[in-house]
């Protein structure tokens, strides 16, 4: 299976190619130029470095919100052309569950955050729970549950719900730098902050979760994708 995922949700822009459990090849970047600069080049830049023709490709996933209306639209208008010309399906992934990926497998709550301005976020809340293992296999499955959809809320409300779930905490996205300060000072359970490896959009995670939703057959048409 290959999926080939673009994010340009905020202000990071990232494109991504996997195939089954190989992560082909990744181009982020986080330089402040305008997603309709950035975004084609990109996926020539990854399609050419993994030499694998588009047409190759199973499925297209996209980061669908929430976000920056203009990335979004950027985004969308890319993955639409795309999917018409090469006749795939699109997996729409919701931004803040390809965000929170970025931190699978830890036994502690996510909460991914983007600055949504006037001191609000947009925000999920979402852990990894051990799932039933397949007869006669030692593997042990984690499957991403969301504790919280993603919505649109004050930080101060975040908090407060954050602390009476009464959990550790790992915070991440472009919502951290803003509302750092205000987080530390409200937080009454242990949290941290996702390192830079983790802590914005990557277009690796958004593939990884659209492979599991194509699987699921959560697709939709070009035309039904806005």
């Amino acid at each position: 299976m290959k999926i080939l995922a673009l994010d340009s949700s905020g202000l990071v822009a990232s494109v991504a190619l996997l195939e089954n459990d190989n992560l082909v090849a990744e181009f982020t970047v986080n330089n402040k130029k305008t997603h309709s600069q950035t975004l084609l080049p990109m996926l020539d830049e990854v399609v050419n470095a993994a030499g694998i023709e588009l047409d190759a490709v199973d499925a297209i996933a996209i980061a669908a919100g929430p976000g920056s209306f203009t990335g979004l639209r950027i985004g969308a208008a890319t993955v639409k052309g795309l999917s018409l010309a090469l006749d795939k399906p699109v997996v729409p992934v919701p931004t803040l569950e390809g965000l929170a990926f970025n931190l699978w497998g830890t036994d502690k709550l996510v909460c991914p955050i983007m600055d949504a301005r006037r001191n609000q976020v947009y925000t999920g809340i979402y852990e990894f729970c051990k799932a039933e293992a397949e007869a006669g296999s030692c593997e042990q499955q984690l499957v991403m549950q969301c504790v919280k959809d993603q919505c649109a809320s004050p930080v101060d409300e975040l908090v407060d719900e954050l602390n009476r779930l009464g959990r550790e905490v790992i915070f991440l996205g472009d919502g951290v730098p803003v509302y750092r300060r205000q987080i530390t000072e409200g937080m009454k359970v242990p949290f941290s902050f996702a390192p830079a490896a983790n802590n914005r959009q990557r277009a690796a995670s958004v593939a990884s979760l659209g492979a599991i939703y194509y699987a699921q057959g959560k697709t939709v048409t070009a035309a039904e994708h806005e």
